[in-house]
């Protein structure tokens, strides 16, 4: 077997067991399956790698580096993929974030909000979450919940932004299963007064999948689990 053949079986096999483990997730949960997407955690991939995922049956990935996730996007627009941004964004990344992708998991700031909507251009708006530091760890970045709201009416009305749903990337020393009851609780507290289009709780990864769909996650973004341990 060569090498192709053999990276294109070893994603699917890890594919079906991800799939497995979401579906006995919902299952214990009393959720759908269908009620958690999956968007596999693309960073320090190959196209071709991408490539091979997608022919496993994947359509949505998770990118962190820009430069790398550009490259990627060109070689790969032949292909019907949805592209999440899910890294820090700096002033100067706005644009090509806003031009080539379609979600971005990681504002968390009213000016980086701003520059998106006004260099999203015409077409389909930016679907956006809003990072929250749900842990107050000074290592990770996100708006504190407590701050929630004021971020939220600054940007709810910008015109090429559709405000999808709240993110988080829980601290290692935390209680993880009681951050993620927070992240739902704070959820379900704002979509109180949002439109239709606030469904989207993206938490959870590969060694916290279950606990956060349980919590009520709708988005899991998985990388080690599908491609293997990174060497970066």
């Amino acid at each position: 077997m060569g090498a192709t053949s053999h990276l294109q079986n070893t994603l699917e096999a890890r594919i079906r067991v991800v799939e497995g483990e979401i579906s006995a997730a919902c299952h214990s949960a009393g959720r759908p399956r269908q009620a958690v997407r999956l968007v596999a955690a693309s960073k320090t991939q190959s196209a071709d790698t991408v490539q091979k995922a997608y022919r496993a049956g994947l359509t949505e990935f998770g990118e962190n580096y820009l430069q790398e996730a550009l490259s990627k996007i060109r070689a790969l627009s032949g292909l019907p993929l949805v592209w999440h941004y899910i890294g820090s964004i700096q002033s100067n990344k706005t644009a090509a974030i806003a031009a080539h992708f379609d979600w971005v998991h990681t504002v968390s700031r009213v000016k980086i909000a701003q520059r998106l909507s006004q260099q999203r251009g015409a077409g389909a708006p930016l679907n956006v979450c809003l990072q929250v530091n749900i842990d107050n760890d000074p290592a990770k970045s996100g708006v504190l919940s407590e701050d929630l709201d004021e971020l939220i009416a600054a940007i709810v009305d910008l015109p090429n932004l559709k405000l999808r749903g709240l993110m988080t990337i829980l601290s290692e020393a935390g209680d993880a299963a009681g951050s993620f009851r927070q992240m739902r609780a704070l959820f379900d507290t704002v979509a109180l007064s949002m439109s239709p289009a606030w469904d989207t709780l993206s938490m959870g990864m590969t060694q916290d999948l279950n606990m956060a769909v349980a919590a009520g996650s709708t988005l899991v973004r998985i990388g080690t689990a599908i491609f293997g341990e990174r060497t970066d």
